[in-house]
């Protein structure tokens, strides 16, 4: 079985963590990508290259960093075939391109529970991949 975990660096990306640990507990071949979207960044008015890059150059390591703590925490719980990647754009589109190219059988995500008047006016990543796949989604609070 393969899963695609999307982490944050939240509680609640942790917790999803530990769901797809237990899952995986039982199924002695299951691989994990653990997935980070950065937002494409946008910018308004001029910036210097040199700006735009050190820009740049702060989310890879935030990004970094914030894999290396959840891959960290993924062979705490128990993950042992399991290996990071990160993505820029729309979380959402992302985690669903990237979980086709991996061929996840299922996605992995924590929500981070708005409830239904929050996402209606904030919007929900965990709605949107819901909507965009047609692969399973274990939601995880």
């Amino acid at each position: 079985m393969k899963m695609l975990i999307a982490v944050d660096g939240s509680e609640h990306a942790r917790h999803a963590v530990q769901a797809a640990a237990k899952l995986a507990a039982q199924l002695p071949q299951a691989e994990v990508v653990l997935l980070n979207v950065a937002d494409a960044m946008v910018y308004y008015g001029e910036l210097p290259p040199v700006d735009y890059e050190s820009i740049e150059r702060a989310q890879r390591a935030r990004q970094e960093q914030l894999l290396s703590d959840a891959l960290e925490h993924a062979r705490g719980c128990g993950l042992r075939s399991v290996r990071t990647q990160s993505a820029v754009g729309q979380p959402a589109a992302e985690i669903v391109r990237v979980a086709d190219e991996f061929g996840a059988d299922q996605i992995v995500m924590g929500t981070h529970g708005k409830g239904t008047l929050g996402s209606l006016f904030l919007g929900s990543v965990a709605q949107r991949v819901v909507h965009l796949t047609q692969r399973p989604v274990l939601l995880v609070k």
